[in-house]
């Protein structure tokens, strides 16, 4: 990441003021998924924007070089979500089974906050050029890492099977992403909550060992369920 102020990535700002260009550029990425996710990203022009962010074309390229600039910020933005929810979830926590419920809450939960984000990135990160599409691939990697830590130490402790980890952190990952693909359907099937849960004991059923089906059950009266 390039230390300039108001750069992210390649993405470049005429405004030197940190603080002032999170809030500018948040303010153009929540009005700019909405466009995009309701009328497409090629359809949806910076003036589109603009008139939804309540601001002038003038001063979104201020912040942002041209619309493409305004979709990475976007995906990358529920990335960094991951990021920071994530670890904030785990601080305070040192067993390896309680890390790896509390990642897979925070993970959800980002999810269900940016469901619209999290569809767009499935629908319109093709849009961008390929080392675009690569810095997204590579920051995916980066987050998913947090989930694979806390299933690797899980397997290290013996609580769950010898499994391939990358593989079984997409699975994981794509459930919670489901959340938001299919919301349609399963908002009226559970709450998001009742999802987690599910989905919790589902993998766990296919993962623990018996000592690890011991603690799920001790943990299963209060962080669990």
């Amino acid at each position: 990441m390039d230390s300039k102020p108001g750069t992210v990535h390649d993405v470049k700002a005429q405004v030197s003021d940190e603080a002032l260009v999170a809030k500018r550029r948040g303010q153009i990425i929540a009005s700019a998924v909405e466009l995009f996710s309701h009328q497409g990203f090629y359809r949806t022009t910076i003036q589109d924007v603009a008139k939804k962010a309540g601001v002038s074309a003038g001063l979104i390229y201020q912040y942002v070089t041209d619309k493409e600039d305004v979709l990475l910020l976007a995906l990358l933005s529920v990335l960094e979500s991951y990021k920071q929810e994530i670890p904030a979830a785990l601080e305070g926590l040192s067993d390896p089974l309680e890390r790896f419920v509390a990642a897979i809450r925070a993970y959800c939960r980002v999810v269900d906050q940016r469901r619209e984000a999290t569809v767009l990135a499935y629908r319109s990160t093709k849009s961008l050029p390929d080392d675009r599409r690569q810095l997204i691939k590579d920051c995916e990697i980066e987050t998913n890492g947090m989930i694979a830590a806390c299933l690797a130490n899980c397997i290290k402790a013996g609580l769950m099977r010898d499994v391939n980890v990358e593989l079984v952190t997409y699975q994981l990952v794509t459930f919670a992403h489901s959340w938001a693909l299919k919301h349609w359907r399963l908002k009226e099937l559970c709450d998001l909550e009742q999802y987690i849960a599910e989905g919790l004991d589902f993998f766990a059923q296919a993962l623990l060992t018996p000592k690890g089906r011991r603690q799920w059950e001790a943990l299963s009266t209060t962080t669990i369920c």
